[in-house]
């Protein structure tokens, strides 16, 4: 018999050398459902998007900006086209956020099914081409013509504004329904170290 023997380490793998990867310049997802998440959205009432429907809900909308630009008016030296252009700027940026930037509900009754849906993917259950996303839509169109009027068509506030709008109908486009889109997100690597099941020992009694 040895009188002692010695085993060898296994090898350590070491991870490769080199230029790492770089991240993706865009990345697109799409938003899937759950069996159990469109179960759910059938099943209850969404207090969060039904509202669009309700009287009144359509006519805030044209109050909101008239109020804007009454008080934008009341600053004083304040012109008409930079009135415009601001109460335009305004109504789009909060839209964007309102209805596609801000995902799920704040109410607890609908169990999580539209957690990962923005408003704008909850109205009418997600159809398209309904009254309240037609009107929805008509409303930054119209606010922008009548900005442009009031503008004078200046070249530079005509594009400010005209990039705004395109900001905000790009979204509610079906084509992009429940897409997502992020920039710079970093490319997932595998592990240098792939896991492995333990090695299963012997005990001596």
């Amino acid at each position: 018999t040895a009188i002692g023997s010695t085993v060898a380490p296994p090898p350590v793998k070491r991870p490769p050398h080199g230029r790492a990867r770089s991240s993706s310049l865009v990345s697109v997802t799409r938003v899937e459902e759950t069996h159990e998440e469109m179960l759910d959205q059938s099943a209850g009432f969404n207090a969060n998007a039904d509202w669009v429907n309700y009287k009144g809900a359509w006519v805030i909308h044209v109050v909101l900006i008239l109020l804007a630009k009454i008080l934008l008016d009341v600053i004083p030296a304040m012109q008409q086209d930079t009135s415009w252009t601001l109460v335009n700027l305004g109504y789009m940026a909060l839209s964007y956020i309102m209805f596609h930037y801000v995902t799920g509900t704040p109410f607890e009754s609908n169990a999580g099914a539209y957690d990962q849906l923005t408003l704008w993917e909850q109205i009418d259950e997600g159809a398209q081409y309904t009254p309240a996303k037609k009107w929805l839509t008509s409303v930054p169109i119209g606010l922008f013509l009548v900005s442009t009027h009031y503008t004078r068509y200046n070249p530079l506030l005509f594009g400010l504004n005209f990039c705004a709008l395109l900001f905000v109908l790009f979204p509610k486009l079906p084509i992009l329904h429940r897409l997502r889109f992020r920039f710079f997100e970093p490319v997932p690597t595998p592990s240098p170290y792939p896991s492995q099941p333990p090695t299963p020992t012997s005990s001596r009694a």
